[in-house]
């Protein structure tokens, strides 16, 4: 049975620094057994202030390669696109920015699953074992028990004989990781914030809980799973 660690936090940025501290302790921790490390990062606005405090991390980020937990199927510059916010964040300048960044291709192929079979090569191709194993992902939590873009009642949801395929979420195409690849992470972490999130929380952390209501139960993992939390977010617990 999966099992989880709660890490509180007392704010939205004392919840960014222990973000920003426990991802560089992963990839130190990586680095001294691997010659190279692995992430996969979610997108969303909880994150973005942790991205700016990791990037400025001393850390030998030409070993790092980043990919993105899930992607809106829209343009890289676009305000909703997660590749934008991580360039405007952990890649912003150096040292973060000599990670090597592998985006997901959107629109410049013909449609969302073409991009997400071009994206399940690359996670192949990048990531050793079947499924391919992330050295660290990173989740969101959604208020609807949704994370990465596996939706609660959607076919992506229900997909395990592919690494990558299309979602669907608030009217939009998203190109998204599988629950199978999200499991297999050597460390799998959520990073859940603000008091719209408590019941979700509570959900996931339920042993009774079904997936088909709260997605984010379908990542199982043998190891602990983290779940990095602020004190809005873990009130009612």
């Amino acid at each position: 049975m999966t099992t989880y660690r709660i890490n509180r936090a007392s704010d939205p940025d004392d919840l960014a620094r222990k973000t920003s501290d426990f991802i560089a302790s992963q990839i130190s921790l990586t680095l001294d057994q691997r010659e190279r490390c692995q992430i996969a990062l979610s997108g969303g606005s909880t994150p973005a202030r942790a991205y700016a405090l990791l990037g400025k991390e001393r850390l030998p980020w030409d070993r790092v390669d980043v990919m993105l937990g899930d992607e809106r199927w829209v343009d890289p510059d676009d305000a909703s696109s997660n590749a934008r916010m991580l360039r405007t964040t952990l890649l912003a300048a150096e040292p973060g920015s000599r990670a090597a960044f592998h985006p997901v291709p959107t629109v410049e192929l013909a449609n969302a699953e073409a991009s997400a079979d071009a994206f399940g090569r690359s996670v192949a191709e990048l990531c050793e074992g079947e499924p391919p194993i992330f050295d660290l992902m990173l989740l969101g939590l959604g208020d609807d028990g949704h994370t990465a873009s596996l939706f609660p009642g959607t076919q992506a949801a229900k997909t395990t004989d592919r690494w990558v395929t299309v979602g669907r979420g608030k009217g939009l195409d998203r190109i998204t990781l599988t629950a199978p690849v999200l499991s297999a992470a050597r460390q799998v972490v959520f990073l859940v914030s603000g008091a719209a999130k408590q019941v979700a929380l509570k959900r996931l952390l339920d042993p009774d809980e079904s997936p088909d209501r709260t997605p984010a139960k379908l990542v199982n993992s043998s190891k602990e799973i983290v779940v990095l939390a602020d004190a809005e977010a873990t009130n009612n617990l």
